[in-house]
């Protein structure tokens, strides 16, 4: 009980750390609002308008953006590291992500090479999402057919992989024969972006990752049973099935909406989780989940914190500075575990 208690305490410690950065998110930038100019611009009273405009416009809709990214990704990929038991499945493994770029690609750059542009407009955020979404959306459905036929989940994580290689062979070949234009905006979004995300958009990703969260805690039971296997999940009374569903499901939704507003991010979803089961020392996703909600939702805050040069306009894509910061974690990852084994 008194350990129970003390991991409880982490989480809440963590969820601090969590507003911490929140609080610098806002304060942090170009232009610097004291902390006293922030709660004035929080509470209504600020007298610098300046700075309420930059906190409602851009800093806001950006920390929230953040906070949301780091959630949906560490929950996805705590879900496919269990449902594979591999340490480096992370939520892009069943190559949504790749369908997410397909259809971005598509868009803008078929502009280009087929001058689709008078009927959907590559410039406009909705477009961009809603094709990213379709992307997302049929490679979804490729991977959901076959899970029916497939019955081992080390093949169904080999057909995820060589749907994703698919989709980025064909991603690539529009690359190939694509204006220098439309190569440059794809490129710009494939970098990631946590600030093109507009308020109405904002509305529509915290909704489906409030559904992911819940519908993530609604799976623990199944999770601890497929964490050890899918024979002993059976013998429980799982519907292992269903369950694989779910998670792929789940997994889907959050992962294919961030990607299509934020682009791809790379390795929050692989690290974290890791992160979260060393802290703890706990495989119960009881406690996984919400733990990984604030440590994920933490390290993203911290690598967008990054990107911002100080003094400067200038930033670092979020894609560099998550990679930069995750692939060595993951390197450490494999190693400890080749020495345990």
């Amino acid at each position: 009980m008194s350990q129970h208690r003390t991991k409880i305490g982490w989480i809440i410690g963590l969820a601090g750390l969590a507003l911490l950065l929140f609080l610098l998110s806002l304060a942090i930038g170009s232009v610097s609002i004291p902390f006293k100019g922030l709660l004035q611009s929080i509470s209504g009273t600020a007298e610098n308008e300046t700075w309420s405009t930059i906190l409602w416009n851009i800093r806001w809709p950006r920390a929230i953006t953040a906070l949301l990214a780091g959630i949906a990704l560490s929950l996805s990929g705590l879900m496919m590291q269990t449902l594979f038991r591999n340490p480096i499945a992370g939520p892009f493994v069943l190559g949504i992500s790749s369908g997410a770029s397909l259809g971005a690609a598509l868009l803008i750059m078929s502009s280009g090479i087929f001058g689709v542009s008078a009927v959907l407009n590559p410039f406009s955020s909705w477009h961009l999402a809603i094709s990213a979404l379709l992307g997302a959306l049929l490679v979804l459905l490729l991977v959901l057919a076959a899970s029916f036929r497939v019955r081992d989940i080390a093949t169904l994580l080999i057909i995820g992989l060589m749907v994703g290689s698919t989709t980025g062979a064909l991603v690539t070949i529009l690359q190939y024969y694509s204006d220098q234009e439309s190569l440059k905006r794809f490129v710009l979004w494939s970098f990631g972006n946590l600030g093109a995300v507009t308020n109405s958009e904002l509305k529509i990703l915290a909704g489906v990752v409030l559904a992911g969260v819940v519908w993530t805690l609604s799976l623990t039971k199944a999770l601890n049973g497929l964490m050890i296997g899918e024979e002993y999940a059976r013998s429980l009374g799982l519907n292992v099935q269903s369950a694989r569903l779910q998670l792929i499901g789940a997994t889907a939704l959050m992962t294919g909406t961030l990607t299509a507003f934020c682009g791809p991010i790379a390795f929050v979803g692989i690290a974290v989780p890791h992160l979260t089961r060393m802290a703890f020392k706990t495989q119960h996703h009881l406690l996984l989940v919400p733990a990984c909600v604030v440590v994920g939702s933490s390290v993203m805050l911290f690598c967008d914190l990054v990107t911002r040069l100080p003094f400067t306009e200038s930033q670092l894509p979020i894609n560099a500075v998550t990679s930069l910061m995750g692939a060595p974690l993951v390197i450490w990852i494999v190693l400890r575990r080749k020495r345990i084994g």
